[in-house]
C-alpha cells in the first residue's frame, strides 16, 4: 500500500459544437428536444424532461453533472466529449477533448462553473472551463492510477477521486495542482462511486467487496465498513445525517449504513433481487432516490426513509441504465442513460 503525490497541471484548447432544439414540432428521437412526461405515485408527482444527445447511444452519455446556472452536463464516453444541456431552450453544447480517447467518465462543477471530468482511459483529471473552452490535464502521479472513475469536492473545494480497477482513492488540490493518491489495503476492492458527509469525510462503495470504505482527509487512512455477505455496493449517496445509502447491484437492494455504529439495514428494492438498483442520489428532505438497471422499462424508485416506503416510476426510455445521477440544489435530479443516450432531467412536486 503507498501514496503517491504529484503537483502540476498541462492547459490545452478544444472545440465546441452546438446542437439546437427546433421550434417547429418535431419528431422525438431528434437531437435537443426534450420530450416530457409527469407521473403521480403516494402524493408525489415527477415530471421527466429527456433529450437524445447527439450520436445517441453510441456517444455512452456515463455520467451526468449540474452546474451553477442550472444547466445539465453528461460526459461522452466513447465519443470524448462533455455536453451542457440548457433545460429551458433544450440547446445542447458538446466539447471536444483535446486528448483522444480520453474516456470521460465522472464530471462535477465546482462553484465557478468549470466541469472537471475523469479521463478513464488516459490516466488524468481534467478541467473545462466552459467560458473559454480551455481544458487543464492533470495526469496522475503513478502510472498504476490508469482508471480515475468518479470525482466530487469536498466542503474545502478539494477534490476526491475514485479508481476502481487500480484499486486506488484520490485527492487533487486545485489551488496547487497536487495530486495525491492512496491504495487500497484490500484486494480487488473496486472502489467505484464516492460522496462527501457532512463532516467532510469521503465515503466510497467497494464495489468488488461487501464492504463500504471511509477515507481520512488529513491521513489518508482508509477505514472499511462490512456489509451482509454477496453485497456489492455499486453507488453511494450521503444524507445530511451522515448516513451512508447505497445500491446493492448484486442483490437488489438499497441499503443503509451507520458509520458511527457499524449497523447495517437493507430494504427490498420494488423490482426484486434481479432489479440491479444503479445510480442513486439524495435531495435534500433526506429522501433517496434510485434507479434500477435490471427491469424493462428502467425505473426510478423513491424511499421516504421516515415511513420506509418505496414508489417506483418507469422512465422514459427502457432500456435507460443510469449509472449515476446527482441532484441539485434546487432538489431536481439529473440522470445520464448511456442505455438510451439520453440525459433525463427529473422534478418532483411532493403534494403531501
Amino acid at each position: 500500500m503507498k501514496d503517491s503525490i504529484l503537483a502540476g497541471a498541462v492547459a490545452l484548447s478544444l472545440v465546441a459544437t452546438t446542437a439546437c432544439a427546433p421550434e417547429q414540432d418535431v419528431q422525438p428521437d431528434m437531437h435537443g428536444v426534450a420530450q416530457e412526461s409527469d407521473s403521480e405515485a403516494a402524493g408525489v408527482t415527477v415530471v421527466f424532461q429527456e433529450w437524445e444527445v447527439p450520436g445517441g447511444v453510441d456517444t455512452f452519455p456515463h455520467d451526468p453533472a449540474f452546474a451553477p446556472d442550472g444547466s445539465g452536463w453528461y460526459a461522452g464516453y466513447m465519443a470524448n466529449v462533455l455536453g451542457r444541456v440548457d433545460a429551458t431552450t433544450g440547446e445542447i453544447t458538446e466539447f471536444t477533448l483535446p486528448t483522444e480517447n480520453s474516456g470521460p467518465h465522472g464530471l462535477v462543477a465546482d462553484g465557478q462553473g468549470h466541469i472537471w471530468y475523469t479521463g478513464h482511459r488516459v490516466s488524468l483529471i481534467g478541467q473545462l472551463n466552459p467560458q473559454t473552452g480551455e481544458v487543464v490535464e492533470y495526469p496522475m502521479p503513478d502510472p498504476a492510477v490508469s482508471d480515475p472513475h468518479t470525482p466530487i469536492f469536498d466542503q474545502e473545494g478539494v477534490l476526491w477521486f475514485t479508481a476502481q480497477n487500480a484499486n486506488y482513492v484520490g485527492k487533487l488540490d486545485p489551488e496547487s495542482g497536487e495530486v495525491t493518491v492512496k491504495e487500497l489495503a484490500t484486494a480487488d476492492a473496486m472502489p467505484h462511486g464516492i460522496d462527501i458527509s457532512q463532516s467532510g469525510i469521503p465515503f466510497f462503495d467497494m464495489s468488488g467487496t461487501n464492504k463500504i470504505g471511509s477515507i481520512d482527509p488529513e491521513t489518508m487512512e482508509i477505514t472499511e465498513y462490512g456489509l451482509p455477505e454477496g453485497a456489492r455496493p455499486r453507488r453511494i449517496a450521503v444524507t445530511n445525517d451522515n448516513t451512508v445509502w447505497y445500491t446493492d447491484l448484486a442483490r437488489g437492494f438499497l441499503g443503509r449504513l451507520d458509520p458511527a455504529t457499524g449497523q447495517v439495514e437493507e430494504f427490498p428494492s420494488p423490482g426484486g433481487s434481479e432489479s440491479e438498483p444503479y445510480g442513486i442520489a439524495a435531495t435534500s428532505d433526506g429522501v433517496i432516490w434510485y434507479s434500477e438497471s435490471g427491469v424493462q422499462p428502467n425505473t426510478l424508485v423513491r424511499f421516504d426513509p421516515e415511513t420506509g416506503s418505496m414508489h417506483a416510476w418507469p422512465l422514459p426510455s427502457s432500456e435507460s441504465t443510469v449509472r449515476h445521477m446527482v441532484a441539485a440544489p434546487d432538489d431536481t435530479l439529473w440522470l445520464a442513460c448511456s442505455g438510451s443516450g439520453t440525459v433525463v432531467h427529473v422534478r418532483i412536486d411532493d403534494h403531501n
